[in-house]
């Protein structure tokens, strides 16, 4: 089976923002401001209640279909 063909096994993990930035190329800022705005739909930013601060969360799922980047737990990277 071809790697093009083969579907990672999802399990929800919270893929950091840091590790997509590196795998992107993109500076984690860059991806934090596009997950605020809605530019980037691999995730979510949640802004804590009375606060400036967000939290994220990105899928491994959503980050794989929308970057072609997945990496388990285990530590195995693919795209």
């Amino acid at each position: 089976m071809s790697l093009k063909n083969h579907i990672p096994h999802f399990t929800g993990r919270n893929v950091t923002i840091g590790e997509i930035a590196k795998a992107s190329g993109k500076d984690p800022q860059f991806i934090r401001i596009g997950l605020q705005k809605g530019i980037l739909k691999f995730g979510y930013a949640f802004r804590k209640d009375n606060s400036h601060e967000y939290n994220y969360y990105c899928p491994d799922k959503q980050v794989w279909e929308q970057l072609g980047y997945f990496k388990d737990e285990a530590g195995d990277e693919n795209g």
